[in-house]
């Protein structure tokens, strides 16, 4: 009787839970969707709206609303005196920009890629970057160079290149690197509204990605601290760090670790220059392990900082040695296989973790 009592109650229980169980879902799968290409756009234009000295200027930026659409309906709204397309001349441009910041506007200056920035080093560095401290603090250059960075696919070494650890080795500047849409939103914002001059690193194959967003992302207001990281994931394993298209890669592999017991920690960088070492020490001191993972070259890189920074600020804490994975230390192969092999993939953090874990075989022995 007693049973039969229970499986009413029970089943009574059950009836109630249900319509809310139902509910949660109906509103999960409602849940806001928006691409890095909208994220993006959006920003522009809600800080073009919010602040007059805001421009955009750059290769086909206007009339052809960005070669990846990241302007998309920008040059109708703000017409051609905020939306300015230039020439094919990035030193040219660029130097009009750290021009007008001098001169208190704010320009946000699009590279068709990144690797086109170096036609314009001269004005980024020496111009740019070193101004505020040469004028002791007298002349602030408030600009935005942003773009798409890094590897693509089947463009060649001259447009698939890596430049973080390039521009985050230069004092004056700051550097981010945006993953999903709710990074692009509110890191875009923050450099637009920084007194300072930002690099912006976008990643092409990011640009049609969809990520799902909370309202507080959508806000106008809302926008991220430069120099935070994010912890993705917790875990109590192995820590590992990534930033750009790279995050994705790394949520994957700990998904695929997480099936053989080992709980992995990730850490979106979101901020190359500065660098969040805080967060980054506090998880290595609590996972005693670390994988970095970026896409660009090895030697020099974003990988080999955060490992110094966690040998000189954690190192009595490491139960295993600090390891890179990054892509290979060539230029960028065009063939589709070679290229495959030249940029990290899931299966490479996988392994590495598994190493600082002692899970498999030492890299030295399966080399």
């Amino acid at each position: 009787m007693l049973g039969i009592v229970r499986q009413k109650v029970l089943g009574q229980s059950l009836q109630k839970v249900r319509p809310a169980v139902s509910l949660l879902r109906s509103y999960s799968s409602a849940a806001k969707q928006m691409t890095v290409r909208e994220a993006l756009n959006s920003a522009l234009d809600e800080e073009m709206s919010a602040d007059p000295k805001v421009f955009l200027m750059g290769e086909e930026v206007g009339e052809y609303q960005g070669a990846y659409k990241i302007s998309k309906g920008l040059l109708e709204k703000y017409g051609p005196e905020r939306v300015l397309d230039t020439p094919i001349t990035e030193a040219g441009f660029t130097g009009i920009g750290v021009g007008a910041a001098y001169y208190g506007l704010k320009p946000v200056v699009e590279f068709m890629t990144f690797n086109f920035s170096m036609q314009a080093i001269d004005h980024i560095i020496n111009s740019a970057a070193k101004s505020n401290y040469m004028s002791a603090g007298q002349l602030s250059v408030p600009l935005v160079f942003r773009g798409p960075n890094g590897a693509a696919a089947g463009v060649g070494a001259q447009h698939s290149q890596c430049y973080a650890a390039w521009y985050a080795s230069c004092p004056g500047l700051k550097v981010l690197a945006p993953y999903n849409s709710e990074d692009s939103r509110g890191l875009l914002k923050a450099a637009i509204r920084d007194p300072d001059p930002v690099i912006f690193l976008e990643n092409e194959l990011l640009y049609g990605e969809s990520f799902p967003v909370s309202d507080e992302v959508l806000d106008s207001s809302f926008c991220l601290p430069i120099g935070k990281a994010k912890i993705e994931r917790e875990g109590k394993d192995v820590t590992i760090t990534a930033f750009s298209k790279m995050v994705g890669y790394a949520l994957k592999a700990a998904e695929i670790l997480e099936k053989d017991g080992i709980d992995a920690e990730v850490i979106n960088l979101r901020s190359i220059r500065p660098l969040d070492r805080s967060t980054i020490n506090t998880s290595v001191r609590k996972t005693n392990r670390l994988i970095t993972v970026e896409e660009g070259f090895p030697q020099h890189g974003v990988g080999a900082e955060i490992c110094a920074s966690v040998v000189e600020e954690s190192f009595g804490y490491l139960d295993a040695p600090v390891e890179r994975v990054a892509g290979a230390d060539v230029p960028m192969p065009y063939a589709a296989n070679l290229e495959r092999m030249a940029v990290p993939q899931v299966e490479d953090i996988v392994r590495a973790a598994k190493r600082a874990c002692y899970r498999s075989v030492p890299l030295a022995a399966a080399a």
